[in-house]
């Protein structure tokens, strides 16, 4: 994953270090240091972190982009969408 500082920079975009971004519940969902540490979460509807990775590679959990949840499907002529369990 890209670091989000380089983003910024790349945009013209000031910043200042510790980037922290929350979601509208107020959990963390990006954190990134000085030292160019980061790391992200995403959570569920019910705000249960479900998925986790840091710089050094660890990773928790399945990233929504690579869920089926909300994917709209086409079989027969027929659209289904996807629901996570």
């Amino acid at each position: 994953m890209k670091k989000l500082s380089k983003t910024y920079k790349k945009l013209g975009i000031e910043f200042s270090f510790p980037i922290e971004i929350k979601n509208a519940n107020g959990y963390p969902t990006y954190y990134e240091n000085h030292d160019g540490y980061w790391c992200r979460w995403e959570y569920d509807n019910n705000g249960k972190e479900t998925y986790y990775e840091n710089i050094y590679g660890r990773t928790e959990g399945t990233p929504r982009s690579q869920s089926c949840g909300g994917k709209v499907i086409e079989v027969d002529g027929r659209k289904y969408k996807l629901k996570e369990l």
